[in-house]
């Protein structure tokens, strides 16, 4: 029942009865190979699960799984004026990293009414040099509005399509990237901090990641991310799926664009007030829309009647509606169902609202996100 719901989920009523008409990664014949269940995921042809989704969510927290995401975008700027288009670009401050080469910054692209067009990692390399990681379903919208924006800096903007990316993660990805690199490739894994990437050669890599557990995030050509998928397979390495990801992401609190991000809300509306820099004189895209308050603010909500909880459900407070479930899950770590709502009125910890399912109102606690850290509860 579980996959199932996720496979309706990341399906959206897509079809695959044609899945040639589908962008595939350099890996999907490897995941064929793998007996993995491939659906349509914004035009993609991705693998779901590879059998049992709850064994690759448990692998990720208690060893170590990886996944495709090479449907990502990955981006590069360069020019004199990287870093001051940036910091109009973005809603956080590229500055706050540009002492640290290879360091990465979260972020939001807005638009002008503080709207989320895009949520994204920038990797700071030099001042006239930066490799920006955008989502697959803005890919078209993003690449527009970049150069949009671009107009009057001193800078080239170019999408790498060619490359693929890999994501290792869980509490043994370190251990097992020193175990299958090769040894200089290796030293580099071993060296990076958190939120930081560095080239070996014209490969990368980013101790990056969407599961809120330590790992890394390879971005290198397409032959070198065959042989790692195998060699990590190999490696006793558990290959995951998008179920095992969105369930994962939701436990460590992180948003995703089109449930808990869109271009009606603002960062501060999201969850994502860290990630926004109002302090400074510096202008960005988007700012002034951010000066004014707003009541609506993310919450976690923890079920403590039987149901899962999904997006869209009402969440009803003394008979008022309040708001709506942005993402729901089944928690496997948790052992049960959690959710992101956003909400127009402000709650506290431990208060107990009711969610709109099917007939029926169900109640749940308001919760700390992330639901879980470091494999346990946080709550």
């Amino acid at each position: 029942m579980l996959q199932w719901c996720a496979i309706q989920r990341f399906a959206a009523g897509a079809s695959m009865s044609d899945p040639s008409s589908l962008l595939t990664t350099p890996l999907y014949d490897l995941h064929t190979s793998l007996n993995a269940k491939i659906v349509d995921f914004g035009g993609w042809a991705l693998p779901v699960n590879y059998g049992s989704q709850i064994d690759e969510h448990h692998a990720v927290r208690n060893a170590c799984g990886m996944f495709d995401v090479s449907h990502m975008t990955v981006s590069d700027i360069n020019g004199a004026d990287t870093i001051p288009f940036l910091r109009q670009l973005l809603a956080n401050d590229i500055a706050k990293v540009t002492n640290t080469p290879g360091k990465a910054l979260y972020s939001c692209m807005l638009n002008e009414q503080g709207g989320v067009i895009d949520d994204l990692i920038t990797y700071y390399m030099s001042d006239t040099h930066c490799r920006l990681v955008t989502n697959a379903a803005t890919n078209a919208k993003d690449m527009a509005w970049v150069a949009t924006q671009a107009s009057g800096f001193d800078i080239t903007f170019t999408e790498q399509p060619e490359l693929a990316l890999i994501a290792v993660q869980g509490p043994d990805a370190l251990a097992k990237c020193a175990e299958i690199l090769p040894a200089e490739f290796a030293n580099i894994v071993g060296e990076l901090s958190r939120f930081e990437g560095r080239y070996w050669g014209t490969e990368f890599v980013g101790r990056t990641g969407y599961t809120g557990e330590d790992g890394v995030e390879f971005i290198v050509s397409a032959d070198l991310a065959k042989q790692l998928w195998s060699a990590f397979i190999e490696a006793g390495v558990q290959p995951c799926g998008l179920g095992a990801r969105d369930t994962l992401r939701l436990e460590s609190g992180m948003a995703l664009h089109g449930n808990d991000l869109d271009e009606t809300h603002t960062p501060l509306e999201s969850g994502l007030e860290w990630t926004v820099s109002l302090k400074e004189e510096r202008d960005f895209v988007g700012k002034q829309a951010l000066i004014e308050p707003s009541e609506k603010n993310l919450v976690g909500l923890i079920l403590t009647d039987r149901g899962v909880l999904r997006g869209h459900q009402s969440v009803v407070l003394d008979d008022q509606v309040i708001g709506e479930v942005t993402s729901g899950t089944y928690s496997p770590t948790l052992e049960q169902s959690i959710a992101l709502a956003r909400v127009d009125k402000k709650l506290e910890i431990g208060q107990t609202v009711q969610i709109a399912v099917r007939q029926k109102h169900l109640n749940a606690v308001v919760a700390r996100f992330p639901f879980v850290k470091n494999g346990s509860a946080t709550n």
